[in-house]
């Protein structure tokens, strides 16, 4: 049981505060709700640069990084397609440290010409390193469109292409960070060994002044019901050849997710799951097959993916990868094999809480999805599923219909 005290600021800032004496860090983690999303899509990859520009400095603090480690703290974040989420842990007897950074890159961002384009040109560079340089780098820039037609989950983090972050203007940065960065779209936890009353003065102390803004009104549009097989081939210079399939499923505040959940683990994880033990070990179509979630706050995808084996044909690997999917949707699943898969997700989900930043995010994005309390409901929502809901889902999203396949082919020499 994770034990936490919430408040919110008068500028509707809300704050979290979960206290651990077993450590002597602190963490002050500021989750923003915007992902990539968010943007316009002729515009995209704007979360994911700012990601960037919020460690090039603010106005009363030129270099970001220096005072954090001069007090013995680090610092990170990451984007995704619904949240931006930042971080930072220091020896809980600097936590003010930690407040004045964080607070003062909320207030104001220093937007200079020289940050914008220092972020512009890392940005741009992981987008050819990792996109567009590296085999199957570009999978997601793929899978996505083919996948979605209207929602913008269409395009990855890091935007549709380079030309967007190369045509951002100071005037778009701007307005970005105007509409989303303000304490009414801001959830922040401190975990560690922290007094409550102490961060509430600290947060009153840093964050009070810093105007409300407003919370921006998402209004995205929904993907139709896919009714047909979509397909996509294309030849890289690539060792192997692979298969990817991207099946709609529900969102992450769906009753059935934890079910959905499930089906991937019994299809996928760990050497004793059906899709190793078939594809792999008995069979040997696959040299590496997974199956999961992505976990979207909208209507996500189920993937299942994997690299064929030299030598074996496209048709004969899709072969092994259906029948694995008939028999999970018509043969009933072993009590057995659902408990060791629920026994897995609950080691996993009691390791995570042993581990302050991890305990510190997933209480915001709890916050976000509508309650810091589901972090402590998440365990039993895993239990309490049947095997009849896990092959309801296995028929109702591992429907062939339902499926948008990626042919990611080895070029011939």
């Amino acid at each position: 049981m994770i034990h936490f005290d919430k408040f919110k600021l008068n500028n509707n800032l809300t704050v979290i505060v979960h206290q651990d004496k077993s450590t002597p860090m602190a963490c002050v983690n500021i989750l923003y709700d915007v992902g990539a999303r968010d943007e316009d899509e002729n515009r995209t990859g704007f979360a994911h640069l700012f990601e960037h520009l919020m460690f090039g400095g603010s106005i009363n603090i030129p270099n970001y990084d220096e005072p954090l480690q001069m007090v013995g703290g680090e610092n990170n974040a990451f984007t995704t397609n619904d949240i931006t989420n930042y971080y930072c842990t220091v020896p809980a007897e600097n936590l003010e440290t930690a407040f004045w950074l964080e607070s003062d890159r909320m207030l104001s961002l220093a937007f200079t010409d020289k940050s914008l384009e220092v972020q512009r040109s890392v940005v741009i560079e992981e987008f050819k390193q990792r996109y567009l340089n590296q085999p199957y780098g570009d999978v997601w820039l793929l899978l996505r469109p083919l996948a979605y037609k209207v929602h913008p989950y269409k395009w990855a983090t890091i935007g549709k292409e380079i030309k967007h972050i190369e045509d951002a203007t100071m005037d778009d940065v701007k307005a970005f960070f105007r509409k989303h960065y303000n304490p009414s779209n801001a959830i922040m936890v401190v975990a560690g060994n922290v007094e409550p009353e102490r961060v509430k003065e600290l947060a009153e102390k840093w964050f009070g002044p810093i105007p409300a803004g407003v919370k921006p009104e998402r209004r995205l549009p929904e993907e139709p019901k896919q009714t047909e097989a979509r397909t996509l081939t294309v030849e890289r210079d690539v060792p192997v050849n692979s298969i990817y399939r991207a099946y709609h499923m529900c969102s992450r505040y769906d009753d059935a997710y934890h079910a959905v959940d499930i089906l991937s683990d019994i299809l996928s994880r760990g050497n004793s799951s059906r899709l190793y033990k078939s594809l792999i070990k008995d069979s040997q179509l696959f040299s590496d097959v997974h199956a999961y979630v992505m976990g979207d706050f909208d209507k996500g995808l189920f993937v299942i993916s994997g690299k064929v084996n030299e030598g074996v044909s496209i048709e004969d690997a899709e072969k092994g990868i259906d029948e694995e999917i008939r028999k999970i949707q018509h043969e009933p699943i072993p009590a057995d094999e659902l408990q060791k898969c629920k026994n897995k997700v609950e080691s996993t989900v009691t390791f995570s809480e042993t581990d302050v930043l991890t305990k510190a995010t997933n209480l915001a994005i709890s916050e976000l999805l509508g309650d810091a309390d589901l972090i402590n409901q998440e365990i039993e929502k895993y239990r309490v599923v049947t095997a009849e809901q896990v092959q309801e889902q296995a028929r109702l999203v591992l429907d062939r219909n339902n499926c948008s396949t990626l042919y990611y082919l080895a070029k011939k020499s």
